[in-house]
């Protein structure tokens, strides 16, 4: 018997509008997530150098678990046999696991960046991706070089064991310098895929997992277009997802996007994967999407880069430069966490450049109590009807810190 489907488990509920944005809440055997939001990465189990506790403490409704680095290390089978994904790494809300189709993407092509720059992640000549065909996708494993495999099947089968509560279908991301006969032969192959994935739910598909269907079509109006209306259309999906390489620059990242969504049905939840700059967020969330996940905030961290509301230096200070070394100002003004309320910039100047692993904690916790602050500044524009005026004040500069302060802190 196929999984119950989004209308009859009214797992998503708009409550209320403002323009194109939503503010809603997204209903799992594991939780509720306040819409719109942003979701922290747990990759490989865990938001890195944070405890699930500590990231559920920073508001946070729903972390990503990475279906693709879980099947390489330590294995789906394995989290299984321990518990799930949920017991695993102690995380007691809704996780989303991503499908591994981005992953086979990056290993053939590298980032986005990387790839737009047409800059190989090969090692030694030797392709990452083996073949990308019909029945899935072999490659070699980044861990030991072996051959393995991942098809749609697999990637369902991963996400049914990792027990996620909601899971996305398997996808070609197509690269950004595809031409657009390769990128509509993709895009079918993905709807194909699509298909294989519903067929395997049918019969195997975990009790009350929530289940997304990917938009493709790369930069082609056309191709995004009849990819929304098709991925809509499919029975048995409970949401969409926005993926692949969505352009260049900022501004036709926005226009790709926007195409997808008008071509969506307004009762279906919007995800856009990986994205995350402070600024896309911000038009994401005017435009009506629903949840973003992106590594930005934490991998920022990891570099010595903390998030602070200055538009100018693309809402970043990295603290591992020369100004920050005698400052004695926090990171920003009125930011509640432990990094801005106990700390200098002089001090995480210091244990940045020394390589401490207090740096990354403290400027992972800084960053994320700036997207969680963020997304609650938005969610709470939207239910008071002012979205547009928060939208502007926080791309002019505006700090996301109002309930803290009576009123956000401007500048850094």
């Amino acid at each position: 018997m196929a999984p119950a489907s989004l209308s009859e488990r009214t797992a998503f509920t708009i409550e209320q509008r403002d323009g194109a944005a939503r503010a809603g809440v997204l209903r799992t055997v594991h939780g509720e997530v306040r819409t719109p939001a942003f979701v922290p990465l747990a990759s490989h189990a865990t938001v890195r150098s944070l405890q699930a506790t500590e990231v559920a403490e920073l508001g946070y409704d729903m972390v990503l678990g990475n279906t693709f680095h879980l099947f390489i290390q330590p294995g789906h089978e394995h989290i299984a046999e321990l518990g799930g994904l949920h017991e695993f790494m102690a995380w007691r809300r809704p996780i989303v696991t991503d499908s591994g189709g981005f992953q086979v993407f990056s290993m053939g092509h590298g980032s986005v960046a990387e790839e737009v720059k047409r800059r190989s992640p090969g090692r030694d000549g030797e392709p990452n991706v083996i073949e990308v065909a019909e029945e899935g996708v072999r490659f070699r494993s980044y861990l030991d070089g072996s051959e393995r495999f991942m098809g749609p099947e697999t990637s369902m089968e991963i996400q049914a064991a990792l027990g996620s509560d909601v899971a996305l279908a398997f996808d070609e991301c197509t690269p950004f310098h595809s031409g657009r006969d390769y990128t509509a032969r993709s895009t079918e192959r993905t709807h194909r895929w699509l298909d294989r994935c519903l067929e395997w739910r049918e019969c195997h598909a975990s009790p009350g997992q929530l289940f997304l269907g990917i938009v493709q079509g790369g930069v082609h109006r056309d191709l995004r277009v009849a990819s929304a209306e098709r991925i809509a259309a499919a029975e048995g999906i409970d949401g969409v997802a926005i993926g692949g390489s969505l352009g260049q620059e900022k501004s036709q990242m926005r226009e790709v996007v926007g195409w997808a969504l008008d071509a969506l049905p307004d009762r279906l939840p919007r995800h856009l994967l990986g994205i995350g700059d402070v600024d896309d967020v911000v038009h994401a969330v005017g435009a009506g999407i629903d949840w973003l996940d992106c590594a930005t905030p934490t991998r920022l961290a990891r570099h010595g880069t903390a998030l602070v509301p200055d538009p100018e230096a693309r809402w970043r200070l990295d603290v591992t430069r020369p100004p920050s070394r005698s400052s004695r100002e926090p990171l920003a003004r009125g930011c509640p966490c432990p990094a801005c309320r106990e700390h200098t910039r002089a001090y995480l100047h210091y244990l940045a450049r020394a390589k401490e692993l207090t740096a990354v904690r403290l400027l992972t916790l800084h960053n994320l109590t700036f997207m969680a602050k963020l997304v609650e500044g938005l969610r709470e524009a939207i239910r008071e009807g002012c979205l547009a005026e928060h939208a502007r004040a926080i791309l002019k500069g505006r700090g996301p810190y109002a309930a803290e302060n009576g009123r956000a802190a401007d500048g850094p």
